[in-house]
């Protein structure tokens, strides 16, 4: 509290010395006194002429302040003399040649009638002292000012932040709580970071056998996939003091500054070690030396000179383990890489789906979450998803319980949790044409049921003409396995299920619309993949030709290609052949299978989003009527199923707190079938809660309704996954096909 009056205190004073600044300026350049009327030099001649001017009084050889006659008073004249009173003021450009044309005029004039005006000649030299003192003061006063602004503005002032400035800003935790078991979906990255632990724990059980622990451990991994947490997980497990910093903390525009925090980083370091020192994101001051963009010395590179030095130099840092993390491997100088520095590379992927399902389990911890809730199923709903994402779409699905005054999450608050995350919100209250949904309603059609007969396509799991995020509509689809390789069939098929959209707009609508831009940008980049880093082209097949050489790092940025115009011909020509078949296979299913597209439509129109089962539905034969009230039962029944269990729950815990919920292990997902006698049949899982919250074995009770089909339903996720060759690895999580 005495701080902050402190520092009221001073920027009070700060104030105080700028307002007088100014009053003081102000005063000095007559801005408290009548302003002036300035005249220019023709309209002086001119009144010279006419003899108005009593007196000319010269303050510089450039200005000159003029005593009208009407002003002349005795005591305006003597003001006048001494530079204190004027009528106006005329701007000269010589001041002898003023002089010279007035004595000309008074020449010439007739003899008797011209007066000459009292001319007075001031010493331009005279009163300077004063000027240039006052000048000096308020210059060394604005500099006073400026370093005490700046000081104030970096938080600390004086000269202690001075000291400080090239201090290290990184941050130190002294017990880490997170541990391995707070990470999941990455076992084979646990085992080698354990080593790293050991080695923190005992060093001397290495030392003792001559073995040199890795003195860097680079973690390189997509957006998402834990390499902070990784991190801190290790500092925790060995229970040692965790030095955080980010890649751009150490640069700065004064020269010098980033090695003298790097030096100073190390130097704590040193000083608590054994210790783990993270350094995020790297790639900001460690990317390969070279040709800057602006020339000259590159404060980076300095940064990165001392980094390596400290790394592996003359000092030794035993017990100092640094962890650094990137998503950028390739840009980073060679010599950051080699053994002795980063010794090991350790690659986190995207989880598969026992990760996945591993991940939602650590993260659900913490949630009242609804018996029912199935994570290997939703496991395989969300192929494509990184650990931040399972975290982003269970708090998205917690708001949204929230939101509903329910205090557990249900399974359908993460359907729509995972739908947000892959599409954005939901946008029901737009208003949108007939016009507009018709062509929607087709575009999203086209898509699904061309996905559907295309054999090597994703499964489709949901369809929809609800507005999320900027789309119009979307179809989002789901592989069925976690392939890592992706064949050239299921990429062709890809294509003319994407085209299906645009195919469905020109046969129905008889138009094209915009609506298919996205789509065309996500094929016409798969199909140029294709061709140029996949050797999947006829022509070129077996041809690497994707390799545009970088010349700064950035992405798209000033790029050079490593081929010659003839074959980039070829390769526009290939791309082009390949978006053109694909899109007679979607024309002509389309045109095969007009009838189910227009009951799409029809169903599309009537409830807003169907999903795969009913899509199949009607694949099968059945008619819209008999899809629709299927659809209705199976809302009724998971409508019911929800209020059973909120009943259920709060049987268990009276006053309505989730605190005993317990999150369920593993169960079975609600399921759906046709009986002999033509009824629907729902078996939802439910688990007995006993008192000492142990838990039974999982009942299963079905229930039957009328309905019309033996589909199981289950929604699903979407996503892409492309691997060129057994290194190069590109893995994307699907956008819902959009209008």
């Amino acid at each position: 509290m005495e701080n902050n009056k402190v520092g009221r205190w001073n920027w009070l004073i700060i104030a105080i010395v700028i307002v007088a600044i100014v009053v003081i300026a102000i005063y000095f350049s007559g801005g408290f006194g009548t302003k002036t009327p300035v005249i220019s030099y023709d309209e002086l001649i001119t009144k010279v002429d006419a003899q108005e001017v009593e007196g000319l009084y010269f303050t510089s050889s450039y200005s000159v302040n003029v005593l009208y006659k009407a002003d002349a008073t005795e005591e305006n004249a003597k003001n006048f003399e001494s530079g204190k009173f004027k009528s106006a003021t005329a701007i000269v450009v010589y001041r002898d040649k003023l002089v010279e044309t007035i004595e000309r005029h008074s020449e010439s004039a007739t003899p008797g009638s011209y007066v000459l005006p009292k001319i007075v000649l001031n010493d331009p030299e005279a009163g300077k002292g004063m000027s240039t003192i006052l000048s000096i003061g308020s210059l060394v006063l604005l500099i006073g000012i400026g370093v005490m602004l700046f000081f104030a503005l970096r938080g600390k002032g004086g000269t202690k932040d001075a000291v400080s400035f090239g201090k290290t800003k990184a941050r130190v935790s002294a017990n880490v709580k997170i541990r391995f078991g707070d990470v999941a979906g990455a076992e084979e990255e646990k085992e080698e970071l354990k080593e790293i632990v050991e080695f923190l724990k005992s060093p001397k059980k290495f030392k003792e056998v001559g073995a040199r622990v890795p003195k860097g451990v680079l973690l390189v991994g997509r957006p998402g996939t834990g390499k902070t947490l990784f991190a801190k997980a290790v500092a925790g497990e060995a229970n040692v003091p965790f030095f955080s910093i980010s890649g751009s903390d150490f640069v700065e525009m004064f020269v010098g500054v980033g090695a003298s925090r790097v030096r100073d980083l190390f130097l704590q370091a040193k000083k608590s070690q054994p210790c783990i020192v993270f350094i995020d994101e790297i790639d900001a001051v460690g990317r390969k030396r070279g040709a800057g963009l602006g020339g000259g010395n590159d404060e980076r590179e300095q940064t990165l000179n001392q980094l390596l030095v400290q790394m592996d130099g003359f000092d030794e840092n035993d017990g100092v383990v640094i962890i650094a993390a990137t998503n950028r491997p390739d840009v980073l100088d060679p010599a950051l890489l080699r053994p002795g520095r980063f010794d090991r590379q350790i690659t986190i992927h995207m989880p598969d789906v026992k990760g996945r399902e591993a991940i939602f389990r650590v993260h659900a911890k913490n949630k009242p979450l609804a018996p029912a809730i199935d994570f290997r199923n939703l496991a395989r709903l969300t192929t494509g998803f990184s650990g931040a994402d399972i975290e982003n779409l269970l708090n998205e699905a917690a708001i949204l319980a929230a939101r509903a005054d329910r205090k557990i999450i249900f399974m359908q608050d993460i359907y729509e949790g995972i739908n947000k995350v892959i599409a954005g919100p939901q946008k029901k209250s737009r208003i949108i044409t007939e016009r507009d949904k018709r062509i929607t309603a087709y575009h999203e059609a086209g898509h699904a049921l061309v996905g559907r007969f295309m054999k090597y396509c994703d499964a489709i799991q949901e369809v929809s003409i609800i507005p999320r995020g900027m789309a119009e509509g979307y179809t989002i689809s789901r592989p069925r396995t976690d392939d890592n390789h992706i064949t050239y069939n299921h990429l062709m098929d890809t294509i003319a299920m994407t085209l299906g959209g645009r195919a469905a707009e020109e046969i129905v609508i008889q138009d094209i619309s915009t609506g298919a831009s996205m789509d065309i940008k996500q094929i016409t980049s798969i199909a140029r993949s294709m061709v140029t880093e996949w050797g999947m082209s006829p022509k070129l097949k077996n041809t690497y030709f994707g390799g545009e050489e970088e010349v700064f790092i950035g992405r798209d940025y000033q790029t050079t290609a490593m081929y010659s115009e003839e074959i980039a011909a070829i390769i526009d020509s290939e791309i082009r052949i390949i978006l053109d078949s694909n899109y007679e296979r979607a024309l002509k299913t389309i045109n095969d299978h007009i009838d189910v597209l227009h009951n799409m439509v029809k169903l599309l129109f009537e409830h807003e989003t169907i999903y795969g089962d009913e899509v199949d539905m009607l694949i099968d034969g059945k008619s819209v009527e008999e899809v629709s009230e299927y659809i209705k039962n199976k809302k009724m029944e998971l409508d019911k199923v929800a209020a059973e269990e909120a009943a259920k729950l709060k049987e268990k815990n009276p006053l309505g707190s989730p605190k005993d919920v317990i999150v369920p292990e593993a169960t079975a997902e609600v399921s759906f079938a046709i009986s002999e006698d033509g009824s629907l049949e729902i078996t939802v899982p439910e688990k007995v809660v006993t008192e000492d919250k142990k838990e039974s074995t999982d009942k299963s009770s079905s229930e039957k309704v009328v309905a019309g089909d033996k589909k199981e339903s289950a929604d699903k996720s979407s996503s892409e996954k492309v691997v060129a060759g057994d290194k190069k690895e590109t893995t994307k999580k699907a956008s819902p096909k959009k209008a």
